[in-house]
């Protein structure tokens, strides 16, 4: 990769190199947009299956850049569901990074899964599940497998929150319409 990175997935992706390969992280790029405060997902995917893919609900760190080192480094290294990931592994994978908006609290009938994540919570188990995702169409699927992640049962009582996210993936550069408001139930 050569030059600065020049959108936030981008960015992710240098840092996933970096952090493979041993070397320092990539230099924040001096857009404001990196030092916002926000939430974010960040997504790996190799030859179009994911490969890893973490992020916090809230902001972890002082600013969105990072929060996407971290959350890069912990899609590549800490995803459970995955072994590390290795350097030759490198060419094959794309990044996507998710900016998420504050959640708000909702019912299943202020869901869309094509336009919000959901978090289900029920004590201190949550599960949560990003939106517009490839084979979840419907409400009904979204809710199940983020239950699922949490260990909610289907018969167990929970509460559950939508958010929004401002997706971007390779060659994409930080757009204006970032939002910060909270996702507004009906």
């Amino acid at each position: 990769m050569s030059g600065a990175p020049s959108g936030p997935a981008d960015y992710a992706r240098a840092c996933v190199q970096s952090i493979v390969l041993g070397r320092p992280l990539p230099s924040l790029p001096g857009h404001p947009f990196y030092s916002r405060r926000a939430a974010c997902f960040v997504s790996l995917k190799k030859q179009g299956g994911l490969r890893g893919c973490i992020g916090t609900l809230e902001p972890a760190e002082p600013n969105l850049g990072a929060e996407i080192a971290r959350n890069a480094y912990s899609a590549a290294f800490h995803d459970p569901r995955f072994p590390r990931v290795r350097s030759d592994e490198l060419p094959e994978l794309t990044c996507s990074v998710d900016v998420l908006s504050a959640s708000a609290p909702c019912t299943a009938a202020d869901l869309d899964p094509a336009i919000y994540g959901v978090i289900v919570l029920a004590g201190l188990r949550r599960g949560v599940l990003l939106p517009d995702l490839d084979g979840v169409d419907t409400v009904e699927q979204q809710v199940a497998i983020a239950l699922q992640k949490a260990g909610i049962g289907a018969d167990e009582a929970y509460t559950a929150e939508r958010f929004t996210v401002t997706r971007y993936r390779e060659s994409e550069p930080p757009r204006d319409e970032f939002d910060e408001r909270p996702a507004q139930s009906s």
